[in-house]
């Protein structure tokens, strides 16, 4: 039976009230406070809810409606892949793989342009093997900036090579939440969502084509004005870390094969650990120890379940606003009144609009590309499916348009702001720097306009979920 519709005094669009308390805690940390902490955003959503939920004609239909969208399956689904990553992507830390990037780039002998481009290249492959753009950021620029600032590097270019990088595996790795996140809420006509190793196959080709263009003009650009002193790094750099690579490669390889992150994981983690105990990378009690007299359990398992709890707790605040507009009725009328604007009448035109709607969320939201992309998502997927268009498709313009040019206005951006924390540059010149930011949201907008990429879903299509 059809639960009742959910009802606010002063009419559904009340309903905007939590949207509107959660973006004001983004706006005071990032704006005011100069701050990122997931759990400060959690707490916002949080907060959110319970202040929203008194504008509810029924507070308890408004928690019910909350309930029922933190237990969708979007949600569920999203919350289960999002702390098994956290396990690999501690193991990835843990064995230190940006070393054995520098490593590499001083045996290679690269400085000026050639080395920024080998920083965001080597970036890419950091970001895209822990899934994590912030985390890549933190392990990036301690070693890669101080380097390169040696070996004759632009610091803008460089510092925006990171942040490029960093981006690159937010917006293509298969155990990035932002692209769980985008997978997740675009569904098949079948209301399963879509398999993540399909949408990665496809996103590949636009990532492949920004990070292109990227890299010539970081080389060409990226030693301008920069001074060559002899590439003293640090002792820390070794070569051993990049026997990691191997698990890296095979767990995406059996994850885009499959079309199943969970099997992707496991063998990943799985050879992961065995290689990393093997080459001496980390002793046994890395993985998992008991500490009795401290009443402790240490370890990469533990560590990574317990760094992605906030991202966890961030998640399931979404999508209990999520669910209060659903059954608001909210989302149905902004999908319809875009169906009914000129615009909405055509394919192409409801990919503008969707990448227009997704890059003014990612804005408000401070380039939180994973709220942005919660909170997008159902409108995107709702109209999407009006015109047939993929959950391929529509996954990937909005994860493309979330991890680009939106998420990189200076003073309003949390990669922004990381990046001007860690090298006392300003906003701006981090944000000019981030070149691959700026090609992908070209990359897209030129796929919108020509149609390139652009697929439709067969009216009897019926695909497995990952």
């Amino acid at each position: 039976m059809k639960q009742p519709a959910l009802t606010f005094y002063g009419g559904k669009f009340m309903a905007l009230v939590p949207v509107a308390i959660y973006t004001f805690f983004c706006l005071l940390l990032f704006v005011f406070y100069r701050a990122f902490n997931m759990e400060a955003l959690a707490v916002g959503g949080f907060l959110a809810l319970l202040i929203g939920g008194i504008f509810a004609r029924s507070y308890r239909q408004f928690w019910e409606a909350a309930t029922r969208g933190i237990s969708s399956l979007p949600s569920v689904s999203v919350i289960m892949i999002l702390l098994m990553v956290g396990m690999f992507s501690a193991l990835i830390k843990l064995c230190g793989l940006s070393n054995g990037f520098v490593w590499l780039a001083t045996a290679l002998g690269v400085h000026g342009g050639l080395f920024v481009a080998f920083t965001f290249l080597a970036t890419c492959v950091v970001s895209t093997a822990t899934g994590s753009s912030i985390g890549t950021m933190f392990i990036a620029f301690p070693i890669f900036y101080a380097a390169g600032g040696q070996l004759g590097a632009n610091e803008m270019m460089l510092a925006g090579s990171i942040v490029s990088g960093a981006i690159f595996g937010d917006n293509l790795a298969p155990i990035s939440d932002t692209t769980i996140a985008s997978a997740s809420t675009q569904q098949f006509q079948n209301g399963q969502p879509a398999d993540i190793g399909g949408v990665v196959r496809s996103r590949f080709k636009y990532s492949a084509v920004a990070a292109s263009v990227t890299l010539v003009i970081y080389i060409m650009l990226g030693g301008v004005g920069g001074h060559f002193q002899g590439g003293k790094l640090a002792q820390a750099a070794s070569p051993a870390p990049l026997i990691m690579l191997l698990p890296v490669a095979v767990m995406l390889m059996v994850a885009v094969k499959t079309r199943n992150i969970y099997a992707g994981l496991l063998v990943g983690l799985g050879l992961g650990t065995v290689t990393g105990l093997a080459f001496g990378l980390f002793k046994s009690s890395a993985i998992f120890a008991n500490h009795a007299a401290e009443n402790k359990i240490t370890g990469f398992l533990v560590t990574g379940l317990n760094d992605i709890l906030p991202t966890v707790a961030l998640v399931i605040a979404v999508f209990g606003i999520m669910g209060v507009l659903t059954e608001a009725g909210v989302l149905d009328d902004l999908a319809q009144q875009v169906l009914r604007h000129p615009l909405g009448k055509t394919a192409r035109g409801t990919e503008l609009i969707a990448m227009l709607g997704t890059s003014l969320v990612t804005i408000i939201f401070g380039g939180v590309t994973s709220a942005a992309i919660l909170t997008a998502g159902p409108i995107v997927n709702k109209i999407g499916q009006a015109h047939q268009l993929h959950p391929y498709r529509r996954a990937n313009l909005l994860d493309g348009t979330a991890n680009s040019l939106p998420a990189l206005v200076p003073f309003l951006s949390v990669f922004i702001f990381i990046g001007a924390a860690l090298t006392k540059l300003s906003p701006v010149t981090v944000a000019l720097g981030t070149i691959y930011g700026i090609v992908l949201f070209g990359v897209y907008l030129v796929a919108v306009v020509t149609g390139w990429g652009r697929r439709l879903e067969a009216p009897q299509e019926v695909e497995s979920r990952n």
